[in-house]
């Protein structure tokens, strides 16, 4: 198994996509964007008057537009497809359950549902992902990006002390 890329060499390289995504499409990156309109889609598929309606998801669907059409779409593919390439060329593709000794593995898995279902909606909530919050809005110096950078890193640290026996 090779080992994993250095931190700090990531961090940077990551600046650079960032930075290629201002200058070549004008706009930043986000990962729940891409979320948002696969499940308008699907939820579409269903229930069509429901979502037309929708004052929320309805503006993916005027003019006869397709959600999935957006630049933020294919980035969230291509992120997949890209993590997936990378644990099989670095002998990381079994599955498992990373977990401390002070926790089952359902336990585990309950926490990570519930801490998605929690960060998925409030990143709709907060107009954005960390990604989207985090990166981009930092990037551009806005003031409320990077309140939501420190609240994440404040709330991580705050987080860990209540969980941190489950895992040590």
């Amino acid at each position: 198994m090779k080992q994993y890329l250095n931190p700090y060499i990531a961090g940077i390289a990551l600046g650079f996509v960032l930075f290629a995504s201002f200058l070549l499409c004008g706009k930043g990156l986000g990962g729940s964007a891409a979320w948002t309109r696969l499940s308008a889609y699907l939820i579409h598929l269903v229930a069509p008057n429901h979502i037309n309606s929708s004052e929320y998801f309805g503006h993916y669907f005027a003019h006869g537009k397709n959600p999935l059409h957006f630049r933020l779409v294919y980035m969230g593919i291509g992120t997949f497809l890209g993590g997936l390439y990378a644990t099989f060329i670095h002998g990381r593709s079994k599955i498992e359950v990373n977990r401390g000794p002070g926790i089952s593995i359902k336990g585990r898995l309950i926490y990570a549902l519930a801490g998605g279902i929690l960060v998925g909606f409030a990143s709709r909530l907060g107009l954005g992902c960390t990604s989207g919050q985090g990166l981009s809005g930092s990037a551009m110096l806005s003031l409320g990006s990077w309140v939501f950078l420190f609240s994440v890193f404040f709330g991580g640290y705050a987080t860990a002390y209540f969980v941190k026996d489950g895992w040590l």
